[in-house]
């Protein structure tokens, strides 16, 4: 088994305009904090290779490149620990993006030759990541996490997803409890709207789980499941679903 790490903070704040060396700051301490948690909670344990793509070496390039040569030899795993848009991660800078294009050129790849990806699961912190879901589908991932908008709560939800993950829990757990605790928390800065609605930052965060199957750390891969998948645009198109073919929103 393969770890790939996609890693960019970029030092960006959502809606708020910062001094570039605070923005540098923030950039490099999310980045060794992510580091950090992998070797802490046991991830360099657990996983025979660790591939992390930061900085400069976050690209559409090296993404593609990285996921092909690793699955030649591996089941891989990702953690999209980066900033996104619809159906785009952010990657160096904020200037190289994996956008749309870039992701149908390597579906295009994958539907010729779908020995090309051995994709298990995909965890993402970035925003709008419900928007990618298909296409990881689509590429042969099992299973599969993503924020409805903009996500506020990356952390805790990053360091008490990889401990239940890495722990061995299913997917689908480890995804809904570190969400769960992370709306938690993040209610209590967010409240509820005077109407009980939810206050916006907490509603783009809440997670949706898509996938093939659950899977678990221990899990072995299962077969392709893109032929069905001749086109990807949102992720409205990902309806096989764990369990029950449908999405599984993480609850209250």
């Amino acid at each position: 088994m393969a770890l790939v790490v996609f890693l960019e903070n970029v030092g960006h704040i959502h809606g708020v305009n910062l001094p570039n060396w605070v923005m540098t700051v923030i950039d490099w301490v999310t980045e060794e904090y992510a580091k950090l948690l992998l070797r802490l909670l046991g991830a360099y344990r657990r996983y025979h290779r660790i591939v992390i793509l930061e900085d400069e070496a976050a690209t559409a390039a090296n993404l593609t490149g990285a996921l092909i040569d690793v699955s030649a030899t591996h089941t891989v795993d990702q953690l999209l620990l980066v900033h996104g848009q619809n159906r785009c991660l952010i990657g160096y800078k904020g200037r190289e993006l994996v956008d749309a294009a870039a992701f149908d050129r390597l579906l295009a790849r994958y539907i010729e030759d779908n020995s090309l990806l051995d994709l298990r699961m995909v965890y993402g912190l970035n925003c709008y990541g419900a928007s990618l879901a298909s296409t990881w589908l689509a590429l042969g991932a099992q299973a599969v996490n993503g924020a409805q908008g903009v996500n506020w709560l990356p952390e805790p939800s990053l360091s008490l997803f990889l401990r239940k993950w890495l722990a061995g829990s299913p997917f689908s757990e480890a995804v809904g409890c570190s969400a769960r605790r992370a709306r938690a928390i993040g209610k209590c800065l967010w409240q509820d709207r005077a109407d009980g609605s939810e206050h916006p930052n907490i509603a783009g965060s809440r997670q949706i789980v898509y996938g093939q199957r659950d899977v678990t750390i221990n899990s072995v891969s299962g077969p392709a499941v893109t032929a069905q998948f001749s086109h990807v645009q949102s992720a409205a198109a990902a309806r096989p679903q764990l369990a029950t073919n449908r999405e599984l929103t993480t609850p209250d």
